[in-house]
């Protein structure tokens, strides 16, 4: 691999681009010709994606909020987009921090919602959402909230989080908001659709029917 990041117009902000030649190596010990390849770095590389959930007369009700991303609304081709979506909650884990303390962080940031770094439970095991540009990984928790305690959300600061608009609604509405394309947030589904499992391995058979899947993000 020849590293060309200095040549790179993209460094030094929130994100870096990363410029290098790689050689591609086959089964049976053939090489590729070198080319080049652009990916994306961060500092605070992973995030966490957060279902606060809570039972309603027997439904399973979980909270959404509205967020503005500059890319989809900025693309350059069709379909346009305003650039509005509405997702669970995330955010990054900073260098060094626990993902269970950012879980815990981001939801009273994006929610107002407090809870322990100890209630976060994990919701089936990280993927990478983006791995032809970028090696961040998406860590899922839930956490049982009880909805009368949510307060104003402590946000991080950022013009892009103040004054988001929070809803809840019932894990099967916001699926079908998704079917419907209301909800286009990749990592929102994933999550719904989890959480939506491990509700039903619930009813069936208590907390000790889980998916195979459950506790099994490392």
């Amino acid at each position: 691999m020849r590293d060309r990041t200095p040549t790179a117009a993209a460094t030094g902000g929130f994100v870096n681009l990363k410029r290098v030649d790689l050689v591609a190596r086959y089964p049976g010990g053939a090489e590729s010709s070198a080319f080049a390849y652009d990916l994306v770095t961060r500092a605070a590389l992973d995030a966490v994606v957060i279902a606060a959930h809570y039972l309603e007369g027997g439904v399973r009700c979980v909270f959404l909020r509205t967020a503005v991303r500059p890319p989809v609304a900025l693309r350059p081709i069709p379909p346009e987009h305003e650039g509005g979506l509405w997702e669970l909650p995330a955010g990054l884990v900073e260098p060094d921090e626990p993902p269970e303390e950012a879980a815990a962080r981001e939801l009273e940031e994006e929610l107002g919602l407090h809870a322990e770094p100890t209630d976060m439970h994990e919701l089936g095991p990280w993927t990478f959402p983006a791995p032809g540009i970028i090696g961040e990984r998406h860590l899922f928790f839930h956490v049982e909230v009880d909805p009368a305690s949510r307060r104003a959300p402590t946000e991080d600061g950022s013009a892009l989080e103040k004054g988001a608009s929070i809803v809840a609604v019932s894990v099967g509405n916001a699926l079908e908001h998704c079917r419907h394309g209301t909800i286009r947030d990749g990592k929102t589904e994933l999550a719904l659709r989890r959480l939506a499992e491990l509700d039903e391995h619930r009813k069936r058979g208590g907390f000790s029917g889980t998916p195979s899947w459950q506790g099994r993000s490392s």
